[in-house]
């Protein structure tokens, strides 16, 4: 136990809890799904009366850096030298026990491999969250598997992320938990006037139906599939609307380019106003080939849209087909534009009542708040361990 931890047992948050020093690591701050479910988590830690801080892998000068400046009490970088940087675990562990950490909680591949060993050399309690299942190098994964080693508990944001843990072998099985993600819903519905306001921004017409994507621009989302599907189907008062940016921004601005109905594409880059991107649209549409359970779904399902989105991951355990949203095969270019072509048509009266079954779903499942008390619960256990 930290000597900051031993101050602290006798105080207790307002909910009852122990207070705890807690450091997230991030690769970065740019927008992204694992992203805004660290600054949604922190956002509850904070007020339920922890310390929170974030390190990142990179540097602090991404697209989010303002929202977690005004959340965390601490965001600074220890960034990673190029190849693999040996140093790395032995810079974070000197930073670790200089913030007084708890619980180390790292997200994601890089941040596992050398966050979860800098944790355990600065003897806190550490606490992985594989936010998705993108495929690594065997190289990557041999490092990964090593990392994990290190972590008291490994977690998987769905069930079908957790199988793909365990066929993998990322870590041993009595390590795997399932955490699904959170978000804060308070931030949805938008204000008031963020419909029209958008849509001026934008030059969408008050009257068009606008479909809307979110989420970094990564080969994993699939946007070549979403332009086949949806493409064809745009004119000008059928609109779809790209949000996020990412290392292929430049490949799929050239597939959008490649259009004929180009100029019904709206890329907008990486916001963070994205409550409001969504209330300016009528539905929201995924196509990935693989996810864990992403936050764009339930920030979707929080503003009351519509949702459609490719059978991958943790999504079919969520959408419940044709009652909370539509699902389609992955890959399947035919079905994923007759699904968009329903939010196309005159008559949402189906849509509609999907999407508000789908809220009513979220505001039970998925509260940042639900999300912060599971890790705390985990935090408390693996502190007892250390």
């Amino acid at each position: 136990m930290n000597a900051t931890s031993v101050d602290k047992v006798s105080s207790r948050t307002a909910s009852g809890r122990l207070p705890l020093s807690i450091c997230h690591v991030l690769w970065s701050v740019e927008v992204g799904g694992a992203e805004r479910v660290v600054l949604d988590l922190a956002r509850a830690q904070r007020a339920d009366g922890h310390r929170v801080s974030v390190v990142t892998l990179s540097n602090v000068r991404g697209a989010m850096a303002a929202e977690f400046q005004g959340v965390v009490d601490t965001l600074e970088a220890v960034p990673k030298w190029r190849g693999t940087d040996l140093s790395l675990p032995l810079r974070l562990a000197r930073w670790f026990r200089r913030y007084g950490a708890d619980v180390v909680h790292t997200h994601n591949e890089l941040p596992l491999i050398y966050g979860a060993p800098g944790g355990k050399l600065a003897r806190a309690a550490v606490v992985h969250s594989k936010h998705g299942t993108v495929a690594v190098s065997s190289r990557a994964h041999l490092l990964r598997r090593a990392a994990a080693t290190a972590a008291d508990v490994f977690v998987a944001v769905s069930e079908a992320t957790a199988e793909v843990a365990r066929r993998a072998s990322e870590c041993t099985p009595d390590k795997l938990r399932v955490i699904v993600n959170g978000t804060d819903l308070s931030r949805f519905p938008a204000e008031d006037g963020a419909r029209s306001r958008i849509r001026r921004e934008l030059d969408i017409p008050a009257s068009a139906r606008v479909l809307v994507k979110v989420g970094r621009l990564v080969k994993e989302k699939n946007h070549a599939l979403l332009l086949r599907a949806v493409g064809p189907l745009l004119r000008d008062d059928r609109r779809l609307v790209i949000v996020g940016d990412g290392p292929m921004r430049g490949d799929v601005r050239a597939l959008v380019d490649a259009l004929p109905t180009r100029q019904y594409v709206h890329m907008t880059g990486g916001r963070s106003d994205v409550p409001a991107l969504l209330a300016a649209a009528d539905a929201w549409i995924l196509s990935s080939s693989t996810e864990g359970l992403p936050i764009g779904l339930i920030e979707a399902w929080a503003a009351g849209l519509p949702v459609i989105s490719t059978a991958v991951g943790g999504i079919p355990a969520a959408i419940e087909h044709e009652r909370t949203g539509l699902l389609v095969p992955n890959g399947d270019e035919a079905a994923l534009s007759s699904a968009a072509l329903r939010a196309f048509e005159p008559d949402l009266r189906a849509l509609q009542e999907m999407a508000q079954r789908g809220r009513e779903h979220a505001l039970r499942t998925y509260s940042a708040e639900k999300m912060a008390s599971s890790y705390y619960d985990l935090y408390l256990s693996c502190r007892q361990r250390t």
